[in-house]
């Protein structure tokens, strides 16, 4: 597995989410290049409301692939700040650009919460194997 399938700037969770920090509180949340591999031709996804609390470990959306569905679990205890409306028209973009143009929504992080606990690059692959 090469860098590129897993930036080492991004933190992970077991569910095969990945969270990048933003500005201030906020992360930005999508799946791994695993999780889009495992699920297939992605062709919906549902995604949290802006303004919709989250909490850690909680469905809080679903992927549908050609194969199968799968929740997406709320990496974090927080808000929803933004989705990805782009998502709606071009689901195929959780496929090819998993980690950009694929991201899925943003979260405000709650009081409290940081992504220290969270795996790192290295941590995520070594679960993967």
């Amino acid at each position: 597995m090469s860098d590129a399938e897993y930036p080492a700037d991004l933190r992970y969770t077991s569910d095969h989410e990945w969270l990048r920090s933003g500005e201030g509180k906020t992360v930005r949340v999508g799946i791994t290049s695993y999780a889009q591999e495992a699920l297939g031709d992605v062709v919906y996804v549902s995604l949290p409301a802006v303004g919709d609390a989250v909490s850690a470990g909680e469905s809080c959306g679903e992927v549908e692939s050609t194969k199968s569905v799968s929740d997406l679990y709320a990496p974090l205890d927080g808000t929803v700040t933004a989705v990805n409306e782009a998502l709606e028209a071009t689901p195929e973009l959780v496929n090819s650009d998993p980690y950009g143009e694929g991201w899925m929504y943003e979260v405000e992080l709650a009081d409290g919460v940081d992504t220290d606990g969270l795996l790192d690059a290295e941590a995520y692959q070594a679960q993967l194997s």
